[in-house]
């Protein structure tokens, strides 16, 4: 593991764009193939409960018979490829350089342009803010936009999958990444940040292809009601 971690750290010496480029692409590969399981087994799962629901008054015995059917028939869980693939391609292209350059140019900014002191609460908070609200946002419209896309949507298509995923992925990962980021930001040196959160990505992109996966799930449908009467209070 040492002689990896010091191989990893020549590469990014001499080759610091292209170590994050590859880097970025084989988590965001290796995400995707962790949420198409999880996808898969979910759905197993969903699929056992919603046959305890329309058949309860079933013996054990012909319970079970339903449930080995329909389970049988999905069970084998088949990895599409071509996704993961076109995962692969979003670290590629987008979170390595981007998020590469990015981490350095915010780092620059912090300290030659409005002079803040490396680690102080005011450097850390100011980079956390301005990751959530530019980096943050950015990577998601990206996300989505590129799934769509890739997929062979039209534009409209895609704009209505953007409405549907952006605010709840928003909203979840909004949670959770100010937090990673402020430890992040407090104790990672600049050219190992990315690294950092290529390693929380592996879970992100986890989360972000689930969410692309779920469709109009009610618990989406929930959040654009809620958008809906917001609108309609304010503009009452």
């Amino acid at each position: 593991m040492l002689k990896v971690w010091k191989w990893y750290q020549n590469c990014l010496a001499v080759h610091p764009v292209k170590t994050q480029i590859i880097s970025s692409g084989l988590i965001w590969g290796c995400g995707d193939i962790a949420a198409q399981t999880v996808t898969h087994y979910t759905a197993q799962k969903r699929r056992q409960i919603s046959i305890i629901l329309v058949f309860p008054q079933c013996s054990s015995a012909e319970l079970a018979l339903h449930n080995s059917v329909r389970v049988d028939e999905d069970e084998e869980l088949k990895i599409n490829w071509r996704r993961v693939a076109t995962t692969s391609l979003f670290g590629f292209g987008f979170v390595g350089p981007v998020g590469h350059f990015w981490y350095e140019g915010l780092d620059q900014v912090m300290k030659s342009r409005l002079h803040l002191q490396p680690k102080s609460m005011r450097f850390v908070a100011s980079k956390v803010a301005l990751d959530g609200i530019i980096f943050g946002p950015l990577d998601l419209l990206v996300f989505f936009s590129y799934m769509g896309f890739s997929s062979g949507k039209s534009a409209t298509q895609v704009k209505e999958d953007v409405k549907r995923d952006f605010i709840p992925a928003f909203v979840l990962e909004g949670g959770i990444w100010p937090l990673l980021q402020v430890a992040n930001f407090r104790f990672v040196p600049v050219r190992y940040q990315l690294l950092y959160v290529n390693l929380f990505c592996l879970l992100d992109s986890c989360f972000l292809s689930w969410v692309e996966q779920q469709q109009d799930a009610p618990w989406k449908q929930w959040f654009k009601s809620f958008l809906a009467m917001e609108e309609e209070s304010q503009g009452g």
